[in-house]
């Protein structure tokens, strides 16, 4: 049922109630204004006998009180007139020529209270009356003693009772006649009530319609729905305004999800409420914003791939999962990242990265042979492109197959985070390969003098910071000037190499090895004494010796020289620290090379140089 067919019968509805309260009202108030009126004349009638026949017993003619009676029977509406005498006055004058006395109980109830009494027989098809009965009470005051001639009386007693009935029915024609009247305006009334309020109200009800079918639609995310014209000037007039707002939020919603597309290639399943997509869409923009800000300030490119597994981790709820890094151009693959545990052996090569595609292990079993399926997990790996020579591969295991199926649902939502730090990824990895550039050296990968340089205050902190000692290890090739006047600089290259090589392999991780310039070498031996100092240093001796050098089809041997002092124990200046194991260095050099020596004293052989140092 629409609106208009509601109000229209609420309002026949209402309005009926209220004529039939009408009809009711005016039916009671007319009958209790006609019998009143009926009651009136009555009374004024029952006062005229009375006094009537008490001037006829006045005048000694009561006797003709009948023919009295019947005159005033003949008026119009009477039906009928009688007088009851009271006992004292039968008792004094008899029951009179006419037999006046109580007929019914209603008489006597009269004669005996002294109060009048009305009955009302009313019908609706039959004959309606009135009938009242008034007694006559006798008293010895006015102008007439009423005791005087009724001697055995007393004051205040009934002496007798008139009896009047009446017929209604002219009245209740009256009534009829009105009440049908009445019925037939009020009705025409209602009608044209009806009509008015209808074609009043039909606009704003079309306009309300309009709004429902409208709205119901936007519900669902359909705003292409208008509501039109109403009929009406001021219904017109909302109608115009509600759909110019809906033109401009379609118009703009379509618009904002045009733009959208730009930043967020991967958009996830649209929702039914264009509206609701891009509230959400607008929440990613916002998140993925935030993420790219935070990144930028990172330092180096592991605080990167911190903020994304803490994205994978407490926004996505994923609980297992590795990051790896693909060197194209070397063909390297190593795992960066590990949250819970290592599942696979990527080191040795990844599908993922090989076939740049998803390797999704629901797609076939045992789809990767790198993976360890004696887990009973499902992993799911996804390549992403950073650069020409870096590929990114994130890998993800799961326990069920409803959380395998969610994360492959986030994966549009992921490779937008991806795709937010590819640009920071590339930077941060460039300047780290330029830094490293700048800090090593190019023909045996050690660090250089700049790094020592850069490294220097570091060092000297946390050897006083800790009282941790430092072995300073300067190494020299012996006799390298005829190795490349001999062989040339490309057998001297090499023999530079297997220095650095024999250096690396008889040191600690914790020891820092530094190519100082040319065929200069120095080592840095965290945390040592001179015993130790020394025993390092005999054995990359001892190891170099007995390398081979190749040129062209033979080989040959070089001996290396070795000086070493001890930071801060021979001195709390760094450099002055190194001088020292320069010294010794020349020492081993002046006494026959192919020798290690620890830094003394005795080694200071003038008094310039015991100043100097």
């Amino acid at each position: 049922m629409n609106s208009k067919r509601k109000i229209s019968l609420s309002l026949l509805l209402v309005m009926s109630v209220m004529f039939i309260i009408l009809i009711i009202n005016i039916l009671i108030n007319f009958r209790e204004y006609g019998i009143q009126s009926v009651e009136n004349k009555a009374k004024a009638i029952a006062q005229t006998v009375k006094h009537s026949l008490t001037s006829h017993m006045v005048n000694g003619v009561i006797d003709n009180r009948s023919l009295f009676l019947e005159q005033i029977e003949n008026l119009e509406n009477i039906d009928n007139i009688w007088l009851s005498r009271a006992p004292a006055v039968i008792e004094q004058f008899g029951k009179g020529n006419n037999n006046e006395v109580a007929r019914d109980k209603i008489d006597e109830e009269v004669l005996n209270t002294g109060k009048e009494k009305a009955v009302v027989e009313e019908k609706i098809f039959g004959k309606s009356s009135y009938r009242i009965t008034i007694p006559y009470i006798g008293n010895s005051e006015g102008s007439i003693d009423c005791l005087s001639c009724h001697t055995t009386a007393k004051e205040g007693d009934t002496l007798g009772a008139i009896t009047i009935s009446m017929s209604v029915d002219d009245l209740k024609e009256v009534g009829i006649t009105t009440l049908t009247n009445t019925t037939i305006i009020a009705l025409i009334l209602i009608v044209f009530i009806l009509i008015f309020v209808n074609k009043l109200i039909s606009p704003f009800l079309t306009l309300f319609e309009s709004i429902n079918r409208v709205m119901k639609k936007a519900q669902i995310g359909d705003y292409s729905d208008r509501i039109g014209e109403t009929n009406g000037k001021e219904s017109d007039e909302v109608a115009s305004w509600i759909d110019g707002l809906l033109e401009k939020l379609q118009s703009t919603l379509e618009d904002i999800e045009h733009k959208i597309n730009v930043f967020l290639v991967h958009q996830k399943r649209k929702r039914i409420d264009p509206l609701v997509d891009v509230k959400t869409t607008v929440n990613r923009l916002a998140d993925i914003y935030r993420f790219r800000k935070t990144i930028e300030h990172d330092e180096n490119i592991n605080e990167v791939y911190e903020r994304l597994a803490y994205i994978l981790r407490e926004k996505f709820k994923i609980t297992d999962f590795n990051f790896i890094e693909a060197d194209t151009t070397h063909k390297n693959t190593n795992v960066i990242y590990i949250e819970k545990e290592i599942h696979c052996n990527a080191q040795d090569g990844c599908r993922a990265d090989r076939t740049n595609t998803i390797v999704d292990s629901c797609q076939f079993h045992k789809m990767c042979d790198k993976f360890n399926y004696e887990t009973k997990k499902s992993h799911i790996c996804i390549p992403y492109s950073i650069s020409n020579d870096l590929d990114f591969i994130v890998s993800i295991v799961n326990d069920t197959e409803e959380e395998h199926q969610r994360v492959r649902d986030l994966l549009p939502s992921v490779q937008d985070y991806i795709d937010t730090a590819k640009p920071e990824i590339v930077s941060k990895k460039l300047m780290y390969k330029l830094e490293l550039t700048a800090r090593t050296d190019p023909l045996t990968g050690l660090y250089n003098r700049k790094y020592l340089e850069e490294s220097l205050k570091t060092i000297v902190s946390q050897a006083k910071r800790a009282n941790i000692t430092y072995g300073i290890l300067m190494a020299d090739i012996d006799f390298f000037k005829m190795i490349n006047d001999t062989y040339g600089h490309d057998v001297g290259d090499e023999a530079i190499k297997i220095v650095s090589q024999t250096l690396i392999e008889n040191t600690r991780e914790s020891d820092i090895v530094i190519r100082f310039g040319g065929e200069e070498f120095i080592v840095l031996l965290h945390n040592c004494n001179e015993d130790f100092v020394f025993e390092i240093a005999e054995k990359i001796r001892v190891a170099f010796s007995k390398k081979e050098i190749p040129v062209a089809s033979t080989s040959f041997n070089k001996t290396i020289s070795i000086g070493a002092s001890i930071f801060p124990t021979h001195t709390n200046n760094f450099w002055q620290c190194v001088k020292f194991a320069d010294i010794a260095l020349y020492n081993a050099k002046e006494n026959g090379r192919n020798k290690s020596v620890v830094f003394s004293k005795e080694l200071l052989k003038d008094k310039e140089l015991t100043d100097e140092y």
